[in-house]
């Protein structure tokens, strides 16, 4: 399973992120989300934090155990994100925080628990490669199509 999470920082009148989400299993998305975060956050590094928080239960949980028990086990659980710094943040955890990130909560570490586990592997992926933007930002042009065409299948 291929999840690609990503976030828009502060882009909502109240100064709220959002939070856009793809699932795929090297074909088309198979699942995708898009939502408004239900908190402020300081920095772009919280609030791709807050949106991996916002989706993990469908990657952990859900998507994974769904997928367990209709028989295909999933032996590759892999997160992309294109924000370094929230990477090392979900990897390493507090032990790497700084003044800036202090104040975040500590469930948005749950994802570090599971990494350690080996649940889940946080990748890197450039943010031109990024589908998730899809469901963050407005797009326009070359990138709306090559987007659509890998989320929905190649468009006649």
């Amino acid at each position: 399973m291929k999840w690609m999470i990503d976030a828009s920082f502060a882009v909502h009148p109240d100064f709220k992120s959002h939070t856009g989400g793809t699932l795929s299993f090297g074909g088309c998305a198979a699942q995708v989300m898009s939502k408004k975060q239900k908190l402020n956050s300081r920095s772009s590094t919280e609030a791709e934090l807050i949106a991996v928080d916002d989706v993990v239960t469908m990657i952990l949980l859900w998507t994974k155990l769904f997928m367990e028990w209709q028989g295909y086990p999933i032996e590759k659980n892999i997160l992309y994100q294109d924000n370094k710094s929230a990477i090392l943040l979900e990897e390493n955890g507090r032990k790497i925080t700084g003044k800036r990130s202090q104040a975040i909560n500590i469930r948005y570490f749950f994802i570090t628990d599971q990494v350690e586990k080996g649940n889940v592997k946080i990748e890197y992926c450039p943010t031109d490669d990024m589908i998730a933007d899809f469901m963050t930002i407005p797009l326009q042009g070359e990138k709306f199509c090559k987007f659509r065409d890998l989320i929905l299948g190649p468009q006649d």
